[in-house]
């Protein structure tokens, strides 16, 4: 009977154990857990970027780009909300399952709600609020792509088919000297370009194809290498359009665009394919017709190989050509001899096209690291004829000049993205690595009458060009405070053969810059943030100068430092203000429409930031942005040291209607002031405020609209020099403001149908 009680008391207390065990680990188990999930749209597309908040830890992480995300210390039955501006949020109690399995969220679009905005839950508030401004005010053109940076000008002065000149934060860019500009991965801006260095020329970017616009201002980002001193700009277009798509556009001028969006596949989660295509001519509002047209096709198939791995391949192609009228002087106008949008010499023009094709591959190594992979190979090539000067240099046959090159681009670059939790820190950090190699053949530079004849060849060379890249950057997040501390490195290989010289030669330098950089960023509540960065940057300067002058001077830094705090007094209200410096160290810099090297002293810029938005109701949206900049010329003395055509103040913004009754619009305005236009402000570029409309109406799938530029017919130029030049008929030459006129007051309607 002993015997048969110790059997039971042995079996009863193993059974007690193993209970006891199995709820110690259940306990274990629904205690510490990390839940992994996928967040997904309607369309079962992966959302990036969704904040995942745990209630109970008060833990929080964004999706990744696949949409994937993992949140550690989770219990069963604690609370996740999970948001994204733009879509319902979603709140999900933990349960035995959702710790056993991936969690799969579904979220379903809203309109975007700006009191839903909490600055302390978004990665960079200042581009959801892009995201924003790109819903209520579609780009239309291209020339409207670069004004979604808050800030940043744009003027054409070249026939439609040039790239446009820039401005931002007191810089006249020129064409992109001082902006680094990217689609897909693929630099935009070319080195020792024949026009000039960082030309920069976005027309081949279909507008409706961009998905999302990523900037920032100043030389403070790590991933951001060459010609990032006044800022960078990053376009991603889209793997898929929300339907298909056909538009028509007519307007003054002979100005007539066609545009056609399609998915190339049926929809799938798995697979997407798209293809676009635009067409675009114009005369332009000039006496002397411009004659441009423009085509582009762009197409990308985008597959997930496996759960962990995506690929995209895309190609694209642009070409265009265009007659111009030039930038024209006052006194000719003035004096009655031509009008506002007549021509001294309406033989300028040219043509360019570029192909790109490119590879990006995607690779998830874990919950919470993604390697990027993008390589890219552009075939480029620029021809453009310009007058700048008349009959100056030579009084007989103009002074008309030709700018030509050739050129292939090969390159690379990886980023490794690893987030990663200790305790209630994290730290999430990038390390980067890629090449750049530019191929220039026939890099020319002549004298030429009627665009036919060679007068004369200044300058002719084959230009190799190779910058190879590596940068590191952590960023530390514990409770309020993120600290990114960052360092980047650059070496360049420049190698020039002059065409001209009769015995052979390659003339090479080598150069080298390390670049740190350092961020803070200090959440005082839910909609409260102020932010510290500073860094140090640069841009490269033309391989002619490099070689000319001996490799000094050739990689000038950029110093930088923003101050700053984004803010929600009231729900609906987001204000940014930032108060800057930029700093540039002394250069050479190779003046492509003469073929000279000229020194450029050092400049210093102090500024302020103010941008504003405030959403009235669903459908009503206000905006605006205003910068002011004090820039100068640090070793002239005073009154001599203006930077020319550096704005000092400028404002743009509007309001915006968004789908009331099937009704969309907006009015916008943008303001540039009077600014000096030579050293010592006797020669003023005056300023302008330009005001445009645009309407539209939604019946089912069929969309019409109607644009107004320059609503008001505002006299306006669009660009100034000060620029000493001679008419046929003049003795003396005469340095005054030569300018393009703006558009003046241009309707265009349009037509769309989805399909």
């Amino acid at each position: 009977m002993n015997h048969i009680l110790r059997i039971v008391k042995t079996r009863v207390l193993k059974c007690i154990l193993g209970i006891t065990a199995l709820l110690f680990n259940f306990t274990a188990f629904s205690q510490n857990q990390v839940i992994k999930g996928i967040i997904y749209d309607s369309f079962e597309t992966p959302l990036e970027g969704v904040y995942v908040y745990n209630t109970t830890t008060e833990l929080h992480t964004h999706s990744l780009e696949n949409g994937t995300f993992s949140l550690p210390q989770c219990t069963i039955k604690d609370t996740l909300f999970i948001k994204l501006l733009g879509f319902e949020t979603q709140k999900k109690i933990i349960n035995q399952q959702d710790v056993t399995s991936v969690l799969k969220v579904i979220l379903k679009p809203k309109v975007f709600q700006l009191d839903e905005l909490i600055l302390k839950q978004e990665i960079d508030p200042m581009s959801v609020i892009n995201t924003i401004d790109s819903k209520t005010n579609p780009v239309n053109s291209s020339q409207e792509v670069l004004r979604k940076v808050p800030g940043l000008f744009i003027g054409q002065h070249g026939g439609g088919g040039k790239a446009e000149q820039i401005f931002l934060r007191g810089f006249d860019v020129d064409h992109g000297t001082d902006i680094a500009i990217s689609v897909n991965g693929i630099p935009v801006n070319m080195v020792s370009h024949a026009h000039g260095q960082g030309y920069a020329d976005l027309h081949f970017i279909i507008p409706e194809t961009i998905k999302k616009v990523n900037f920032g201002k100043g030389p403070h980002y790590a991933e951001q290498g060459n010609f990032n001193t006044a800022g960078y700009v990053a376009f991603d277009t889209k793997e898929k359009f929300d339907t298909n798509l056909l538009k028509i556009e007519l307007g003054d001028f002979n100005t007539y665009r066609t545009l056609g969006l399609f998915n190339l596949l049926d929809d799938s989660s798995k697979e997407k394919a798209i293809l676009a295509l635009e067409y675009l001519e114009s005369d332009g509002p000039f006496e002397s017709h411009q004659n441009f047209n423009r085509i582009n096709l762009s197409t990308k198939y985008t597959t997930l190989l496996s759960d962990d791995n995506k690929l995209s391949i895309g190609a694209s192609h642009f070409s265009s050509r265009w007659d111009a009228s030039g930038q024209i002087p006052e006194r000719a106008v003035d004096s009655g001899f031509i009008s506002r949008f007549g021509a001294i010499d309406d033989t300028e023009g040219g043509n360019t096209s570029r192909t790109n094709l490119y590879i990006n591959h995607h690779k998830f190594l874990s919950d919470n690291s993604i390697l990027k992979t993008n390589a890219f190979y552009t075939n480029y090539d620029f021809e453009l004829y310009s007058n700048f000067t008349f009959f100056l240099n030579d009084p007989v046959n103009g002074d008309q000049i030709k700018q030509y090159e050739a050129r292939d681009i090969f390159g690379f670059n990886s980023t490794m993205n690893t987030k990663t939790t200790v305790g209630n820190a994290k730290i999430d950090y990038n390390l980067g690595l890629g090449v750049r190699n530019d191929q220039i053949n026939d890099n020319e530079l002549s004298r030429t009458l009627n665009r036919s004849d060679v007068l004369e060849i200044i300058s002719l060379g084959t230009v190799n060009e190779t910058n190879i890249y590596g940068f590191i950057d952590a960023t530390l997040s514990y409770n309020k405070l993120k600290i990114t501390p960052s360092i980047r490195f650059d070496y360049f290989k420049n190698l020039y053969e002059d065409n001209l010289e009769e015995t052979y030669e390659t003339q090479d330098i080598k150069k080298a810059i390390v670049s740190p950089k350092l961020k803070l960023s200090y959440d005082f509540g839910d909609n409260i943030t102020t932010f510290i960065k500073s860094g140090i940057g640069f841009h490269s300067n033309d391989t002619r100068v490099v070689v000319a002058a001996g490799g000094e001077d050739i990689l000038p830094r950029a110093y930088g430092l923003d101050i700053g705090i984004n803010w929600k007094p009231f729900p609906r209200v987001f204000l940014n203000t930032t108060a800057w410096y930029l700093g540039l160290d002394q250069e050479f810099v190779y003046v492509g429409d003469e073929g000279i090297i000229e020194p450029s002293g050092k400049t210093k810029r102090l500024g302020i930031d103010l941008s504003g938005r405030y959403q009235l109701n669903d459908w009503l949206f206000f905006d605006s942005d205003f910068t002011y900049t004090d820039a100068k010329s640090v070793d002239e003395p005073g009154g001599q040291d203006y930077i020319p055509l550096a704005p000092e103040l400028t404002a743009a913004g509007g309001i915006s209607i968004d789908n009331i009754n099937n009704f969309s619009g907006g009015l916008r305005y943008r303001y540039l002031g009077d600014r000096a236009a030579n050293e010592d402000n006797s020669i003023t570029a005056e300023g302008y405020t330009v005001l445009d409309a645009n309407l539209s109406y939604t019946i089912k799938k069929i969309t019409l609209g109607l644009s107004v530029e320059n609503l008001l017919d505002t006299e306006w130029n669009e660009a100034q020099f000060a620029t000493e030049s001679r008419l046929f008929n003049e003795t003396e030459s005469v340095e005054e403001i030569h300018f393009t006129p703006g558009t003046p007051f241009f309707i265009k309607g349009k037509v769309s149908i989805e399909f």
